[in-house]
């Protein structure tokens, strides 16, 4: 039997609700695998066991017989992650070695990876690039300068201070320069040892592992975090996180570098939301995103900070579903526009007085204004629909129209938080 490998991603800036369809779709899964980033990001996931916000754990953890996989291309906060695993099991999730396996090649997010996070963006003023001050960006530095530690690392103590010594006189370094206090090798050595000793059972060859189980025949998910505009190559670059959000990229992040995706099932929501710094184009302000920030619960799910808010983006979200690859979408909060008397909808950018429909880069793209078309609303509250006949016809009319705006089918709708308030597309 062939294995099914499918990605589930942004198409947008992030918190699209991909975490709400890793869990809903998962069941005809066997495994889930994150395949970049930290926890500077948040899943939410509403299902029968409550409500959880999920930083570093895949959302498969919530489906009996899934195997969630934390992978190779990921920057792992070994203190942050045993508190995910601790606050779920004290919920009554399982997390055990049956359920959760942690790739030994993953770089470690260590706590002067947060500080030199913290130091860098207070230097940038109000010229900060958005960072959660979590240390992700340094983390991956240290990557690509081959000098971060790996969860591999953590698990062997006879070899871990004659590994961290050099790179600690190196952290040193940078620390003086912001006229920060020093760290020491011993401490980082005690803090990698307390938490690598405790996640120890979790940590594996989970490329061999992943290998084996498309070889036999097992469905694998790849769970995204962020979206193609905050990728680091593609998106709005220097505003992007620090790793690479495409779905191409999922096989080599979860650690399957040889295997081809099947399918990428790209998330939008009916509107657009940002956290972070960088260019918006179709954003709300004042009163007006007060108000839609209030009904539709727009607060980052991994800070709590407010997140930016306006209308659908239909040149942002065509150049996303490009990226990505999107073969389907699924379309989340769309019940959040029950409200609207009229649905106003940027189908193109005033870049200096022409009308641009390819998203531009760079300075283009900060000179961008929005060019907004309306769409009727529907005014009526869709959340107990479980089927297209369902829908008001304006409810209807605004599917296609994305549709046809962003070049790609929609198979899911989301009309409300929960597991199964969603309806399937004929």
């Amino acid at each position: 039997m062939k294995s099914m490998i499918a990605a589930v991603v942004g198409v947008n800036w992030g918190d699209e609700g991909k975490g709400r369809m890793v869990d809903l779709l998962c069941a005809d899964y066997d495994i889930v695998a994150r395949y970049q980033g930290g926890n500077n990001a948040g899943h939410t996931v509403v299902n029968d066991m409550g409500k959880f916000a999920l930083n570093l754990i895949p959302c498969g953890i919530f489906r009996a017989g899934v195997m969630n996989v934390l992978g190779t291309g990921m920057v792992i906060d070994l203190e942050h992650l045993w508190s995910e695993i601790e606050a779920l099991r004290a919920r009554g999730v399982a997390v055990t070695r049956e359920n959760l396996k942690i790739s030994e090649k993953a770089v470690i997010c260590l706590p002067y990876h947060r500080t030199l996070d913290e130091l860098e963006e207070d230097r940038l003023g109000d010229g900060k690039q958005g960072s959660t001050r979590r240390g992700i960006a340094p983390a991956y530095s240290d990557k690509y300068h081959r000098k971060a530690l790996r969860v591999g690392d953590a698990l062997r103590p006879d070899t871990l201070r004659g590994k961290l010594e050099p790179v600690v006189g190196f952290k040193n370094l940078l620390l003086s320069s912001y006229g920060a206090y020093y760290v020491s090798a011993g401490e980082c050595a005690s803090w990698l040892e307390y938490y690598g000793e405790r996640l120890a059972p979790f940590a594996d060859n989970t490329e061999e592992y992943l290998e084996k189980a498309a070889a036999c025949g097992k469905n694998i998910m790849l769970e995204a975090q962020l979206g193609t505009l905050r990728d680091i190559d593609f998106g709005i670059y220097p505003y992007t996180t620090s790793s690479t959000t495409l779905a191409a990229f999922g096989p080599i992040g979860a650690g399957i570098p040889g295997r081809r995706l099947d399918r990428v099932i790209g998330v939008i929501k009916a509107y657009s939301s940002s956290v972070g710094a960088g260019p918006f184009v179709a954003e709300w302000s004042g009163s007006e995103a007060d108000a839609f920030r209030e009904i539709s619960g727009e607060y980052g799910a991994a800070t709590g900070r407010p997140r930016r808010v306006g209308p659908f983006d239909c040149v942002a979200s065509r150049f996303g579903v490009r990226m990505q690859g999107a073969d389907t979408l699924a379309l989340t909060k769309f019940d959040v526009l029950s409200y609207m008397e009229k649905i106003p909808v940027c189908v193109a950018y005033d870049i200096g007085g022409e009308r641009v429909t390819e998203f531009p880069t760079g300075d283009d793209l900060e000179a961008a204004k929005p060019i907004y078309e309306y769409l009727p609303g529907f005014k009526t509250d869709i959340s107990g629909c479980r089927d297209a006949a369902q829908l008001p016809k304006e409810a209807l009319n605004y599917i296609r129209f994305i549709e046809s705006a962003v070049g790609a089918r929609i198979q899911y709708v989301s009309v409300g938080p929960g597991r199964g308030d969603y309806i399937e597309m004929g």
